[in-house]
């Protein structure tokens, strides 16, 4: 049959997934589904303990609260379709849906990472200039961050979707990814992409390479700023930092690889989403509850309370 040369002969795409086995779907369902309802709980715990513990009313639990939101909402652009596919035999997804998919995907991930950028500069004040920290991290600087974190997913999502919703798609239509995946879904269109290609590469990777190196430089002068004023406050200021260094890691790791070293090897990028989609916003809760002695025992209290109003009603 011959398919017609314009946009609207695709309607949808199809999905590889991970694999083709029936049991080894049923085995990811079950480890995706635990995993996606360990990220509402962690995450969703976090918000919570933020805004009902007066304990945690605080710049940085402000902004560790927003990360929790986002991550939340990076996972669940993606995770609740991969889930649901696991037990499908065709996996599809209509064309706007696949846009909408990436759209929101870079959004939140535009997002954090411009949240993670301002809470580097929160800690930065706080350790190099601690008697000033409440004065300038006011509640206007902590609402004037939030609202560019995301204009700057805004922008990041919009000057890239802006032309790739414009594609003619009117002949492959596999993506060979548990989800629309920008570059792959790039390749795919019925003209040149050589240049959206490279705005992909240059908006996403270089820009999350750049900021992962302001963000490396400004933690080394935090260490060495620590280092050189020892006190009884450092341990906990390292521990504190430690975190954050290891939150940063991890979401910048898996961007700057995916789009510096782009359309090398399918299963590479197969790892890499499942990682960044999934795994990052499982481990940011896990990091910041389990280094942080204030966040662990305001969710003690959180649920303390709740068991007490369960047992007294």
């Amino acid at each position: 049959m011959d398919v017609p040369n314009n946009r609207s002969s695709v309607s949808e795409f199809i999905l590889l997934g991970l694999s083709t086995s029936q049991e080894i779907q049923i085995f990811f369902f079950a480890v995706f589904f635990l995993v996606y309802v360990a990220i509402i709980v962690g995450n969703l715990l976090i918000v919570i303990s933020v805004i009902v513990d007066t304990h945690l009313h605080s710049p940085m639990y402000f902004f560790l609260a927003n990360l929790s939101f986002f991550d939340l909402c990076l996972s669940s652009a993606t995770t609740p379709k991969v889930i649901a596919d696991l037990l499908r035999k065709c996996k599809t997804i209509s064309l706007w849906g696949c846009m909408a998919q990436m759209f929101f995907m870079h959004f939140f991930g535009g997002g954090e990472m411009s949240l993670l950028i301002a809470m580097a500069i929160d800690r930065y004040v706080a350790i190099c200039k601690p008697l000033q920290y409440q004065t300038i991290m006011n509640r206007r600087v902590l609402i004037g961050f939030l609202l560019l974190s995301w204009a700057i997913g805004s922008i990041h999502t919009t000057s890239q979707m802006v032309f790739t919703v414009g594609l003619p798609f009117c002949g492959p239509n596999v993506v060979d990814s548990i989800f629309c995946d920008l570059p792959l879904v790039i390749k795919l269109a019925c003209t040149e992409t050589y240049i959206l290609e490279l705005l992909v590469i240059a908006n996403s990777g270089l820009l999350s390479l750049i900021c992962f190196i302001l963000l490396l430089i400004s933690y080394i002068v935090m260490l060495v700023t620590i280092w050189q004023h020892s006190s009884s406050a450092s341990s906990k200021a390292v521990s504190t930092l430690s975190a954050h260094i290891t939150v940063v890691t991890l979401f910048f790791g898996p961007a700057i690889f995916i789009y510096v070293f782009p359309f090398k090897s399918y299963s590479v990028d197969k790892f890499l989403s499942v990682f960044y989609s999934i795994i990052t916003p499982l481990l940011n809760p896990i990091i910041y509850t389990l280094r942080n002695q204030e966040m662990k025992a305001a969710i003690k209290r959180l649920s303390s309370q709740h068991i007490d109003s369960w047992l007294t009603s």
